[in-house]
């Protein structure tokens, strides 16, 4: 039988176990999210079309690449905090505040898309900052500003293919 989202015994970081079970869950959000993200993002590289195919296809697929280390950082904490990361299509659709693609959109709906993935993850990461702060966990803390930086920067330059 499966564990089901429970803390690893005997784990003293300076973080209570109430805290770190409040903190992983968020962080199994931001990884669902993450995960969800990744699938769309390299859906779209793969399926891009039209006359900013190159220049679509090679961002698209540096942002996924990117997502890609993103998702074992966000897991590999869950675990040092002493609980199951999620790992599962699933769980994830469960988790996750992003929607799948529904068929395959054209270019300007997929930057669109990937615009509001960007800045749905980064909504998740800010969402977990008062449990983080309040626990003085510190690692999470850096984690979740690397996170949030990134998909602020990666909206700006989508949503800028847009404008004009």
């Amino acid at each position: 039988m499966a564990k089901k989202n429970v803390a690893s015994p005997s784990i003293n970081i300076g973080i209570n176990d109430k805290d770190r079970k409040k903190i992983a869950d968020g962080l199994s959000k931001l990884l669902a999210d993450s995960y969800t993200l990744y699938l769309k993002t390299h859906n779209f590289h793969w399926n891009v079309t039209g006359p900013m195919f190159n220049t679509l296809h090679l961002m698209f697929e540096g942002q996924y690449t990117e997502l890609a280390t993103a998702v074992d950082l966000i897991a590999e904490r869950i675990r040092a905090l002493g609980y199951p990361a999620p790992g599962s299509y699933k769980e994830f659709a469960k988790l996750s505040s992003i929607p799948e693609a529904d068929g395959v959109p054209n270019a300007q709906e997929m930057i669109a898309q990937l615009v509001a993935g960007q800045e749905a993850v980064t909504r998740t990461a800010r969402s977990i900052f008062p449990a983080v702060d309040a626990a003085a966990d510190e690692p999470t803390a850096d984690l979740l500003t690397q996170r949030m930086q990134l998909h602020e920067k990666n909206a700006w330059m989508l949503r800028s293919l847009l404008e004009g």
